[in-house]
């Protein structure tokens, strides 16, 4: 069952709550502080605090969250590989601890994950005392053997400060270091700031600590776009700025910026979007300038917008559902946003300028994946395949009693997929995407519901986000060929299975 977002005061809360797999669901939005003997060193993830979605959890599967959390930190590096291909283990671990899964679940994700991971590498005391000097970090940004010496740098830095007034410092600061850091962030297709997003959601300094580490080993290679796009937003930019959604459409209707990544391109956004189109994609990103009164609003657009791409994106005449593999971590990154807007020790004008960079980096991302059409009209009528099979679909609540275990219905929601349909996420053995979607799905239907019958609204009801469940579903589980890369290419679509 999927609920709408329900406001709450300090003075009470209103609680619904729902049994999924073996944890208890309750629908209250919104952070509260957990009480955890987590250090820069240590992870202890309590049973208080299983994230935005706010499922009730178990302490057998807390323990087990953390055991093997502390695991990953000691034992694995933060690539698999020297492709720089990133070790997912923490976001799956607790994607899947925040969707209710049991500890059986999660202890399986994990050793389908671990074999393949590269040991962690020894760090170096000298090299992390250097990294005090930003000149000094010059020879070590952006080398990934270097990761180690920056994860204890990083620690030591929130053993002395703490992890919020290390990332005010190191990350929010808005000096020459800072900033630096404030762009790589958004590198590596977002998993700088993914990485980061469990470390706040769930409140872990190491996990904080390797986010920071990650960023600062990525390339800085978006600096000029960034800094430029800034420039001119804050010298041309009007206010309000136009729907996000608008500005998808201004690139789809930009024939040298829609054409300017090809399939050949090794790397869509720096050797297609960034070098073919770079005046035609600063244009538009210097569109977006965010209003401080407008922060809630316009997060829950940028999140709502990346899952009205995604998901429109997923859907191409004559082929299987599958979700675009690039597009998914703009979906996926998005709750960090929440989190960061309900700390108080985060200024306003940061949390502006954070979820700028984002909306610009999600503008240049659907570029970069040939602009592929949201096809809204597909989702609506999509057949998921459990109909073919012969299944009960999900369906709309009847009656006048709420299901056991819920206190009432949850307003404005008829659908219960998290009951029917998450276990089958929580078997999917993958590398934890498929759950992060699932994961972020509910919490932008939730966050949605609050904004009605807004223009930006594109997804309109709660069988159109159930829809985008099957989906995901259908082109995840039981499938060998999970994701398409670069959906908006003909061409990425040849391997994908037909279907009428």
């Amino acid at each position: 069952m999927l609920a709408k977002m329900i406001s709450s005061s300090t003075a009470s809360r209103r609680i619904s709550k729902i049994i999924v797999s073996s944890g208890e669901r309750t629908f209250l939005f919104g952070q509260t502080r957990s009480i955890s003997m987590a250090t820069p060193y240590k992870i202890q993830v309590p049973v208080t605090n299983t994230g935005l979605w706010k499922f009730r959890q178990q302490d057998d599967t807390a323990n087990k969250v953390s055991e093997l959390l502390q695991e990953d930190l000691k034992k694995h590096h933060v690539f698999f590989n020297q492709d720089g291909f990133h070790n997912h283990i923490p976001h799956h671990v607790l994607a899947l601890y925040g969707t209710g899964a049991g500890p059986d679940a999660i202890q399986m994700a994990y050793n389908e994950n671990k074999n393949y991971q590269r040991p962690a590498k020894e760090s170096h005391e000298s090299v992390a005392d250097e990294l005090h000097s930003w000149e000094y970090t010059k020879k070590y940004r952006g080398r990934e053997k270097h990761y180690s010496d920056f994860l204890l740098f990083y620690q030591r830095e929130i053993e002395r400060l703490g992890w919020e007034a290390a990332l005010n410092e190191h990350l929010f600061k808005g000096d020459e270091r800072a900033n630096d850091m404030f762009q790589r962030m958004f590198a590596g297709f977002l998993h700088p700031i993914i990485q980061l997003m469990y470390g706040v959601e769930w409140e872990q300094p190491a996990i904080v600590a390797e986010g920071l580490a990650q960023a600062a080993v990525h390339k800085n290679q978006l600096k000029t776009f960034f800094d430029e796009a800034e420039r001119r937003a804050g010298e041309t930019a009007e206010t309000p700025m136009p729907q996000i959604a608008a500005l998808i459409e201004e690139i789809r209707g930009d024939r040298k910026l829609a054409t300017a990544a090809e399939m050949g391109d090794a790397n869509k956004v720096f050797d297609g979007v960034m070098k073919r189109a770079p005046e035609e994609m600063l244009r538009i990103a210097s569109k977006v300038k965010v209003l401080p009164e407008e922060l809630d609003e316009r997060t829950a657009e940028m999140f709502h917008t990346a899952f009205y791409v995604a998901g429109g994106a997923a859907l191409r005449p004559g082929k299987e559902a599958k979700w675009d593999f690039f597009l998914i971590h703009h979906t996926n990154a998005a709750p960090i946003f929440l989190s960061f807007n309900s700390k108080s020790w985060i200024s306003a004008e940061i949390k502006v300028r954070m979820l700028e960079h984002k909306i610009r980096m999600d503008l240049v991302q659907y570029a970069a994946r040939g602009c592929p059409e949201p096809r809204l009209d597909q989702i609506r009528s999509y057949r998921p395949r459990d109909r073919d099979q012969g299944k009960e679909l999900v369906s709309k609540p009847s009656g006048d009693n709420p299901p056991p275990g819920c206190a009432r219905w949850p307003t404005g929601t008829d659908t219960n997929w998290a009951t029917d349909l998450l276990p089958r996420f929580h078997s999917i053995p993958d590398d934890g995407h498929t759950i992060k979607v699932a994961r972020a799905l509910g919490i932008c239907h939730e966050l949605s519901s609050k904004y009605g019958d807004k223009p930006w609204i594109k997804i309109k009801g709660d069988y159109d986000w159930l829809k985008l469940v099957y989906m995901l579903l259908d082109g995840t589980e039981h499938s060998g060929t999970r994701w398409v890369r670069s959906a908006g290419f003909e061409e990425a679509w040849k391997d994908i299975p037909a279907r009428d």
